[in-house]
């Protein structure tokens, strides 16, 4: 199956609706996808870094702040 859109042509607005509708339809199915090798290796990197306190948890309201006021 060879589905081509015409991204050069879509609006922004399409285009996030059609990555909306192909996350709606990933979604769906989520437990069929594996996960790449790369993933377990990052989560393993990250609780090395909570285990040794070299990283911390953040409230998600305090994270999204911290992302927003860095990219202001």
């Amino acid at each position: 199956m060879g589905t081509i859109l015409p991204i050069d042509k879509m609006t922004t607005e399409e285009k996030i609706q059609a990555m909306e509708t192909l996350w709606d339809d990933l979604c769906k199915q989520a437990g069929n996808i594996p996960s790449p090798s790369w993933h377990g290796e990052v989560l393993q990197v990250r609780e090395d870094g909570i285990e040794k306190g070299e990283d911390a948890f953040s409230d998600w309201d305090d994270a999204k702040k911290r992302i927003r006021d860095s990219i202001s």
